[in-house]
């Protein structure tokens, strides 16, 4: 339970950090956002959590190719964002990732990466 908690309170000090920083520079809080921070503690619990090499090996695969259909959406938002207020911009970009991860999926299932 101890490590649980722990997990949890690292893990959220990580999206707080962020949040603050970005408050305080956009550049900033844009640079550590774009670190993979999540996977890459997702990794250290999968390891510590003793996950067979080839689980945490196949996470790191997937994520990549998870990644490229949400970066349309850093583009889409920002344009939005004045014409439509937050929420529905948010809302559109949110929409706009998902049809590119059907796309995505679509487009790489000839070439073997199955993301269904």
């Amino acid at each position: 339970m101890k490590y649980l908690i722990i997990k949890y309170l690292v893990t959220a000090g990580i999206v707080v950090l962020v949040s603050e920083l970005a408050k305080r520079s956009d550049k900033l809080g844009a640079l550590v956002a774009a670190l993979p921070t999540v996977t890459i503690l997702t990794l250290i619990w999968l390891f510590v959590e003793k996950q067979a090499d080839s689980k945490i090996a196949s996470h790191a695969y997937y994520t990549f190719w998870y990644v490229l259909p949400t970066l349309p959406m850093f583009l889409c938002f920002p344009y939005l964002l004045p014409k439509l207020g937050f929420w529905l911009a948010l809302g559109a970009a949110g929409m706009l990732t998902i049809v590119m991860f059907f796309m995505t999926a679509i487009l790489l299932k000839p070439f073997g990466v199955e993301l269904f």
